[in-house]
């Protein structure tokens, strides 16, 4: 691959620069204390900041930008991977608002693969006009890195589905509109052709919705019951039966999408300009052998990742199907998400553990929310030990242990 933008890609990026620079307040970025991979520590904590992501998202949506390489017929503007690369990288980058990655950028991007074409007529307009949000039902209290082992049943009934069960871990499920689940509609065949796909609406009697603390305090989390709720048929996603095979697809989307590469580059600099400034014991930071020792291997790691990134961006434009380089990327940048945390401490040393409210808080505040919330990014979407186990089967051609 070329290792530089073409000329229409530089314009975009420098569009996109633009454009973020004027839709957001000046210290946006500076506001926020989400840890780039972490699941838990983002979070709009007033009213304003709300009504900013709101009008935000509304700006993305009269932009075409919402869903940015979808084909036009659904609402798409047919741009590249890697414009849409480009945008992520820069978005996250600015720390904007998430703009409902869910139905967006995971969502839609497999109905588009595996959907049939009234699931694409039904939803994808939807979904690209801002008009509904979604959250992932995929975990269980047994059910984690093993999806296959969910559940949580969907059995016909008529024209419809009747869903009964439990999800957990169930992000922003209290804000969005509805459920991108998978259930098992054969109970009696092997655990990974009995799973089907559907889509729920929130608003359904029997949807309960409970809300789960996280270790950063944010309510990120929930647990969600089902107890007869009723699924017109048409919400079936794909093939009946076949929504573990379609899960795969989702997952590796979802590897890709929730990077949130330019988040690293940007801790990276915050924390880099406190070590240009301070001092401890009298000596000036910046001068300690072991502490630019220890940024330079950070800053190492984030020009791979972003390597990883620009290289699957390039691969999905030449038609390639990326399920080893979404391993390979998510597993870089969750496991980078951990090493920048660590890294923090270790240069903020004991001043490090005080959060936002002391007048001798480091960082902002920043690093004891990352190293709590870091761990996160190593189980979702897949732990590092699934990533490792698919790098090495799908990847490398090794047998199954």
């Amino acid at each position: 691959m070329e290792f530089r933008f073409d000329e229409k890609e530089a314009a975009f990026y420098q569009e996109v620069e633009d454009f973020l620079k004027k839709e957001l307040p000046p210290d946006w970025a500076k506001q926020s204390l989400h840890w780039p991979g972490g699941y838990g520590s983002w979070q709009l904590k007033t009213d304003e900041s709300i009504e900013i992501a709101i009008q935000y998202r509304h700006k993305l949506v009269e932009k075409g930008w919402l869903t940015i390489s979808w084909p036009k017929e659904y609402g798409g503007r047919e741009f590249s991977y890697m414009e849409q690369a480009i945008f992520d990288e820069r978005t996250s980058y600015y720390r904007a608002p998430n703009s409902d990655v869910i139905a967006a950028g995971i969502v839609g991007p497999t109905i588009l693969h595996i959907g049939t074409e009234e699931n694409k007529r039904e939803w994808l307009p939807r979904i690209a006009s801002g008009e509904i949000s979604m959250w992932l039902g995929y975990s269980e209290p047994n059910a984690g890195s093993d999806l296959a082992s969910v559940q949580t049943t969907a059995i016909e009934d008529g024209d419809e589905y009747v869903i009964n069960g439990q999800k957990v871990w169930s992000g922003e499920a209290h804000r969005a509109g509805f459920a991108w689940l998978i259930a098992r509609t054969d109970r009696d065949a092997p655990k990974h052709k009995g799973i089907s796909y559907f889509i729920v609406d929130n608003k359904s009697p029997g949807v309960t919705i409970r809300p789960l603390i996280n270790i950063v305090g944010n309510h990120q989390f929930n647990e969600v019951f089902f107890d007869h709720v009723r699924v017109p048929k048409k919400n079936l996603i794909g093939e009946k039966n076949k929504g573990f095979y379609h899960l795969m697809t989702s997952l590796d989307i979802e590897r890709i999408m929730l990077v949130g590469i330019g988040g690293f580059k940007r801790v990276f600099q915050e924390l880099l300009e406190y070590v240009i400034h301070a001092e401890r014991d009298g000596a000036q930071l910046r001068k300690d052998p072991l502490v630019r020792q220890k940024l330079a291997e950070i800053r190492i790691k984030i020009e791979i990742c972003y390597l990883l990134f620009w290289k699957t961006a390039d691969g999905l434009d030449k038609g390639l199907v990326p399920s080893t380089e979404a391993s390979v990327l998510k597993l870089t940048a969750t496991e980078l998400s951990r090493s920048l945390a660590e890294v923090a401490m270790d240069i903020l040393g004991p001043y490090g553990l005080l959060e936002q409210g002391s007048p001798w808080t480091p960082f902002r505040g920043m690093g004891p929310r990352g190293y709590l919330d870091c761990v996160s990014a190593t189980i979702g979407a897949g732990t590092s030990e699934i990533q490792r186990n698919i790098i090495a089967t799908r990847g490398l051609g090794l047998p199954r242990g």
